[in-house]
């Protein structure tokens, strides 16, 4: 059966609404081009269709704060219904793509789903206080309910191969950089290096110094328990690439993030496996680990 999915939302610099859909609904070139996001149609362009689509769901509904841009969402993937209220959704859809990535605004969207038992996605960053998360869970009806991500925590080019750990040696320290604004883009960077890490390992110590951030620019240095020290940058206006460098006992190597649509698809397959398989895809402890880093970092 495909399961029926309904995208909601819409905020500032985001195009998750427009690119999600199109990878599960395929899409129509003309009308991406003018999305507003360049990238978007380039990226797609180089896919081969319909071989590309994730076959196993379809988005059959969407709902933003402007009719207007519904609609062009609509057209340009490819989604049947355009609904006026996000709630009409309930009992249309068998889960929910909350694609807006203002963190203070997902309990208001997530609620009605999650006490419906609805599984939903929620974009990243889920949250930015370990208060307002716990909010959030509480409000699940079973476990693995919820799922969030950054979608470069299923990103191959951020990952450590067995030969890159052979080639290391024991990792020592591990320096990220991203940019734009702390509380929307640290988290690319936070996921891939805590994959990097080993199970269980905890942050014992986290300084976040005090500048002035009149960009959104943030950073934060965590020493964990494994002795391993990760500094992570979020460089404001600064323009660079999504990248990871990790230094071992052996080396050292760096990793940079370039394939968006790989990334994009690898999170919505896990997010539409979890609900066919009742599996939790999105573990809350680290997700709570995400957050606290974010929080740090925050304040």
């Amino acid at each position: 059966m495909t399961l029926k999915l309904g995208v909601i939302g819409s905020s500032e610099g985001n195009g998750h609404p427009y690119s999600w859909s199109a990878i599960f609904n395929g899409y129509d070139s003309v009308e991406m081009e003018k999305c507003g996001y360049p990238v978007i149609p380039r990226y797609l362009e180089q896919q081969q269709w319909p071989a590309s689509q994730i076959k196993e769901a379809r988005v059959t509904a969407i709902w933003t704060q402007d009719i207007a841009l519904s609609r062009h969402i609509a057209k340009a993937a490819k989604i049947e219904h355009v609904v006026t209220c996000y709630t009409d959704m309930i009992g249309q859809v068998d889960a929910v793509l909350l694609a807006r990535d203002d963190a203070y605004n997902h309990l208001q969207y997530a609620e009605p789903f999650l006490r419906q038992g609805i599984p939903i996605y929620i974009d990243k960053p889920i949250a930015l206080s370990i208060n307002d998360l716990d909010r959030l869970y509480a409000l699940e009806q079973y476990s693995g309910q919820i799922f969030t991500c950054s979608a470069l925590r299923y990103s191959k080019q951020l990952a450590l191969t067995t030969a890159d750990k052979q080639s290391l040696g024991a990792i020592k320290q591990i320096t990220a950089f991203t940019p734009k604004s702390w509380s929307k883009y640290a988290i690319h960077i936070i996921e891939p290096v805590l994959n990097m890490l080993s199970e269980g390992d905890e942050p014992v110590e986290m300084t976040a110094p005090a500048t002035n951030r009149h960009d959104s620019s943030g950073s934060l240095k965590v020493c964990w328990s494994s002795g391993i020290q990760t500094n992570f940058f979020a460089l404001g206006d600064v323009q660079t690439s999504i990248s990871i460098r990790v230094f071992g006992t052996s080396g050292w190597k760096d990793f940079t993030f370039t394939d968006s649509f790989s990334a994009f698809k690898a999170a919505l397959q896990a997010f539409i496996q979890g609900i066919s398989d009742k599996k939790v895809m999105s573990d809350r402890a680290f997700n709570t680990t995400v957050v606290q880093l974010l929080e740090r970092g925050c304040q």
